[in-house]
């Protein structure tokens, strides 16, 4: 049973009341509950039942609702939301994606973040908890853009070249496509070449202290940064794991 209890928190005052939330959740007491959860706390909020409308609006450059975070259930009609994630990834949409699922193996939360969701919340969940993690997942990321522009305009390391300010990377003269997460992971080791991170310390310094996932995320986000930097991922150049410490750059 879901449980409405919402902890007003000074915390709130971090974040506007213009902060935008769709919601994408095909049963409707849970809709209406999560939906007058996130509104207690002073989100607007949109919310349909279906995949395909959801990616209309996402996909619709003239849409009146432009969303700063998704609540995106993963069994809907027409389009699952994992296809939603995987194809707001591949266009480059980088907005943060938050998946509620009755599906609680280890294997599909991996799944959900391997597509591009950026967290993964198991139902039954409190309000509490969810919005905990919207959160999260909106002071991260107005952190995560306030550090970019901060940043020196341009790191190189070999065939890389990382435009902090343009949040571009060139890789061997091609230009590749990251989620923020992989962005700032391949900052940070840009920044400290042959430093050994550990899972732990990628967490705190990317996702934040507050991070509420499994750290196993840190292995998925790694591997995609090796798909995409690698001449063989199987065999890194870059990207080196540590046995029993982490991984290190260079």
């Amino acid at each position: 049973m879901l449980s409405l209890d919402i902890v007003h928190t000074s915390l709130e005052s971090e974040l506007t009341p213009k902060n935008r939330i769709l919601l994408v959740e095909d049963e409707e007491l849970i809709r209406e509950m999560v939906t007058i959860a996130l509104e207690e706390e002073g989100y607007e909020v949109k919310t349909t039942s279906n995949g395909r409308t959801a990616l209309n609006l996402l996909q619709n450059s003239n849409s009146e609702f432009n969303p700063d975070l998704i609540v995106l259930d993963l069994m809907l009609p027409e389009v699952n939301g994992l296809d939603i994630c995987r194809l707001l990834r591949y266009q480059g949409n980088i907005i943060p994606i938050l998946v509620i699922s009755a599906k609680t193996s280890e294997t599909d939360r991996v799944l959900g973040l391997e597509v591009g969701a950026d967290d993964y919340l198991t139902k039954p969940f409190s309000m509490r908890e969810l919005v905990a993690r919207c959160r999260a997942l909106l002071r991260r990321q107005r952190y995560s853009e306030q550090s970019l522009e901060s940043q020196t305009p341009v790191q190189k390391y070999r065939d890389i070249n990382l435009f902090t300010q343009e949040c571009r990377v060139v890789v061997r003269g091609n230009e590749v496509n990251l989620s923020p997460k992989e962005f700032r992971l391949l900052e940070l080791f840009m920044s400290y070449p042959r430093r050994v991170w550990s899972r732990e310390k990628l967490i705190d310094q990317v996702w934040g202290s507050d991070f509420l996932g499994d750290n196993k995320t840190v292995d998925v986000h790694i591997r995609w940064l090796r798909e995409k930097l690698e001449v063989d991922p199987s065999n890194p150049e870059y990207i080196i794991t540590v046995r029993g410490f982490g991984y290190r750059f260079g």
